[in-house]
């Protein structure tokens, strides 16, 4: 598959950037996508979780924050190890751990122990998440890279946009417990589908790659600029969709008086957005440079957040259509600025991706869960109106994430010479 042979990976560099099979693209699809569905499906039941077990909404809460904290620790962890034990064992260790919580939660029988166990279910269920971007770095050059990973969200996407309704329908129909017994039979279908077709990837294997360690690793990275400046770029453009994400129930619901499935309706349309930006990657990708992209997504973020601060200041955006409208376009364009600066980041280094796929995954969702709580505060501590105060962080964060980026555009050309010549060692 997609030219590796054998038990353990040889990349053929006549055979890279090939286009990927459709076995290839729903592997990366199943195990990218099987910790954020088991985020998701479960969120509707979260009323009658609190009802069953006579406990307060902010407790049940307490098993999605804890799973995204539990998301955040993964990454940080199976990203190195893969680098250095390889990616199958690594993956399938990930994903047996989260069969065994998925099991776990079936049978919890205090809140607490299911708090615990959604903590375990999502430390292993991220492995896919962080050790996907990996494969994909190995099997792919620095500037296609970014196409494959929109490739890979934009089909994601779409199960993960329903995978709410299916949890909202088998919770009305068989209970909340019926939702993981979904979540453990689909991830036994994930683990099966990689033991059988999923090849090793990792350029451990190499002579060249058996070299350095996860020390040198993270002294390489670090003393990356580029690396650091791809890495806050990626952060900061996600932590536009975090604080609005935290902010915008609080804007649709209690100051707009809309009703609660509005606002989910209105929310789908910024997804709706963000997916069409993964197509656009996955089109264009191949005929301009990840950096061109990136830099035409910070113009669209920064477009979309100045019309929502005018809006904001004009005191127009206090109904649906105008905030959502002007956030589609944000969406749209943090899809390019997200997958191409995470392609940059994977890239500085290629055979260390694993570890700083998993450094930049710990950075996103650990201040981003900071950004969501913070974009809740807003609403209750300042006098201006919420969605003014979310239109004027959203617009700094955006020129931030542009200006981050002069970092790595300054020293793009040492760090292309650094890539291409790691590349041609791995291909040795």
């Amino acid at each position: 598959m997609h030219g590796i042979v054998g038990r353990y990976a040889t990349i053929d560099a006549s055979r890279r950037d090939l286009p990927p099979s459709k076995l290839l693209l729903l592997l990366l699809v199943l195990m990218n996508g099987a910790a954020p569905i088991a985020l998701y499906i479960f969120v509707p039941a979260l009323p009658v979780l609190a009802s069953d077990f006579s406990s307060d909404i902010s407790v049940a809460q307490m098993t999605v924050s804890l799973y995204m904290v539990g998301l955040a620790c993964s990454q940080l962890i199976m990203g190195p190890l893969s680098d250095r034990f390889g990616r199958r064992p690594v993956l399938l260790g990930g994903l047996a751990l989260m069969v065994a919580a998925s099991i776990g939660c079936i049978f919890a029988q205090t809140l607490p122990q299911l708090i615990g166990l959604r903590f375990l279910q999502a430390l292993g269920g991220a492995s896919g998440m962080v050790i996907s971007r990996a494969i994909i770095r190995d099997l792919y050059s620095r500037d296609r890279v970014g196409g494959m990973l929109s490739l890979v969200i934009a089909v994601m996407m779409i199960a993960q946009m329903l995978s709410p309704l299916a949890g909202g329908v088998i919770e009305t129909a068989l209970g909340w417990r019926a939702i993981f017994y979904a979540v453990t039979a689909g991830a036994i279908v994930v683990a099966a589908a990689i033991t059988l077709a999923l090849p090793e990837t990792s350029r451990r294997s190499t002579p060249t790659a058996q070299r350095g360690g996860f020390r040198t690793d993270l002294r390489s990275l670090f003393g990356s600029r580029a690396f650091i400046g791809y890495v806050l770029c990626q952060v900061l453009a996600s932590a536009i969709i975090f604080i609005f994400a935290g902010g915008g129930p609080y804007v649709v619901v209690t100051q707009m008086g809309r009703s609660s499935a509005e606002y989910g309706a209105w929310f789908a349309s910024s997804g709706f957005a963000y997916l069409m930006g993964n197509v656009f990657c996955v089109k264009f990708s191949p005929r301009h440079s990840l950096d061109r992209l990136i830099w035409f997504g910070l113009a669209m973020q920064i477009a979309g957040a100045l019309l929502n601060l005018a809006w904001g200041v004009l005191g127009w955006n206090q109904v649906p259509s105008w905030l959502f409208g002007t956030h589609m376009i944000i969406m749209f364009g943090n899809a390019a600025v997200m997958a191409n600066a995470a392609a940059g980041a994977i890239s500085i280094r290629p055979q260390a991706a694993g570890t700083a796929s998993g450094l930049m995954g710990f950075t996103q969702f650990g201040f981003g869960s900071l950004c969501s709580q913070a974009g809740a505060w807003l609403g209750g501590h300042f006098a201006t109106p919420l969605p003014l105060n979310i239109a004027i962080f959203g617009t700094a964060l955006a020129c931030a994430s542009a200006m981050i980026f002069l970092v790595p555009r300054r020293n793009l050309i040492a760090t292309e010479e650094m890539i291409e010549k790691a590349e041609e060692e791995t291909l040795v």
